[in-house]
């Protein structure tokens, strides 16, 4: 049985940074909801998708915006995962820290668009208010974490340490992983342990050109996805973690859905749902400390499936 992680970052944008309060309102509807003349292709359809399936997601919230715009906003965010029963953790994208009306450090200026261009000190202070306001406004106690755009640092999992959380999924092979201070040499492909918490990676691959991708939505085929998930069971891996945005489901204008994301979304819980003989999709609290192992290689593509997916892209890309 694999422990399959899908997980999904739920954040913002006011695409720019001028006119926040005047571009928030309806910033928060195409991001969350995702209104289009075919309904609602936000975070409600993944949802949606989610528990037709009986599936469960990791949502990994970001809820510093809140510090601009009022908890209203991200209540509203939480109480549509508590309505589907998924699991809530915290996502931190630290471009809004110096949007906060009241001053989440003491000295800030500018943007700093990674976690890990703060200091120990100061990511602590950060992540310690962002799991405040997710409890604050209803989340619960945070179990896990994931940076935002996986721009993390050996101090992060200390920080999150010294915050009781025990559980990281920042790691990402194709961002900012190997050169963060974790397991320095190695390439981190399942889980380990390091700072007193449990690291769950990305879950990369090779595809057929050689190069290192990791397992997104938007930028894998379903073919692809599938069989990455058996060569990953059949090689006894601990995890498989795949990521979504809570707006992979829309176009880049957020004006209609992007059917070839719905389909592959489709697929993938259809898919999971038909062989949970298998598969077992699950949250990171309660899960169990288990002993360390020696990394293994990253699974693989085939260039036929690389090239069927490259298809895929650019006819997703002509009707954008």
């Amino acid at each position: 049985m694999l422990n399959v992680f899908f997980t999904v970052d739920v954040e913002i944008w006011c695409d720019g940074w001028n006119d926040l309060d005047k571009k928030f309102p309806d910033a928060f509807q195409r991001y969350v909801y995702g209104p289009t003349p075919w309904g609602n292709y936000g975070l409600p359809a993944t949802l949606d998708l989610l528990q037709a399936h009986g599936l469960k997601g990791v949502f990994f919230v970001e809820p510093l915006f809140s510090t601009r715009f009022g908890r209203q906003p991200l209540a509203d965010i939480i109480g549509l995962l508590h309505e589907a029963s998924q699991d809530i953790e915290l996502h931190l994208h630290t471009e809004w820290v110096d949007e906060s009306i009241s001053p989440l450090l003491a000295a800030i200026e500018g943007k700093r668009q990674h976690l890990r261009y703060f200091s120990l000190a100061d990511q602590r202070t950060l992540i310690e208010a962002g799991a405040r306001l997710l409890q604050q406004s209803g989340g619960g106690a945070v179990h896990a974490f994931r940076a935002g755009s996986f721009g993390f640092n050996k101090d992060t999992l200390v920080a999150l340490r010294e915050n009781n959380i025990s559980i990281d999924s920042s790691y990402n092979a194709t961002a900012f992983g190997i050169d963060s201070g974790v397991c320095p040499g190695v390439c981190v492909v399942d889980t380990v342990h390091c700072e007193g918490v449990t690291e769950y990676p990305m879950t990369v691959f090779s595809d057929g050109t050689g190069t290192l991708r990791h397992a997104q939505l938007t930028a894998c085929s379903f073919q692809e996805i599938e069989s990455l998930l058996w060569q990953a069971l059949e090689s006894r891996r601990r995890s498989f973690v795949i990521l979504s945005h809570n707006f992979e489901l829309l176009n880049q204008a957020k004006t209609r859905p992007d059917f070839v994301a719905v389909d592959r979304l489709r697929k993938l819980c259809s898919f999971l749902d038909r062989n949970r003989d298998s598969f077992r999709t699950c949250g990171f609290k309660d899960q169990p400390l288990e002993p360390e192992q020696a990394q293994p290689f990253p699974l693989n593509s085939t260039l036929w499936r690389t090239g069927q997916r490259i298809v895929e892209q650019v006819y997703r890309r002509r009707y954008q």
